[in-house]
């Protein structure tokens, strides 16, 4: 299995990101206080924690399924990925980086996080193109079965 199937368009995702990542840290070390939280209060603590623990838990599911699965060249379609087609991405992107931003009082992982999901809908279609030429018709199946394919 090549790396680039494993990958899929982690790369183009994560060169689109790291600009704003690495601008973002700069800023949020010289001026801190434009991207502090507020502390974070105990209610904003409470709940990063309660989104983390889910999307830490999908995070760590995708990439199990994706290492175990893609080698073998099999289409995911369970797991996370009965939910959304991209689960590593979106979890990513929305239940991991803002939360864990928050919690060390910053809301530069809110931002992070929009560009990296932002990325992935870009990105998605060339993905998915080629998903849909190794799969067929098994791929049109997954598509419609799938809960939330617009996320």
């Amino acid at each position: 299995m090549k790396l680039k199937a494993l990958v899929g368009s982690g790369d183009k995702i994560g060169l689109l990101t790291l600009p704003f990542l690495i601008i973002g840290l700069i800023l949020n070390i010289i001026i801190p206080s434009i991207f502090s939280v507020g502390g974070p209060s105990i209610v904003l603590k409470t709940i990063s924690i309660i989104i983390l623990i889910p999307g830490i838990t999908i995070w760590i599911w995708s990439v199990v399924l994706i290492l175990t699965k893609a080698p073998k060249q099999e289409l995911i379609s369970n797991g996370p990925y009965s939910l959304v087609k991209h689960p590593l991405y979106t979890g990513v992107a929305l239940l991991v980086l803002p939360w864990i931003g928050f919690l060390l009082n910053t809301w530069l992982g809110v931002l992070i996080g929009i560009v990296l999901y932002i990325g992935s809908r870009v990105f998605a279609p060339e993905e998915e193109t080629i998903l849909s030429k190794t799969f067929g018709t098994n791929w049109d199946e997954y598509c419609n079965k799938v809960k939330m394919p617009w996320l």
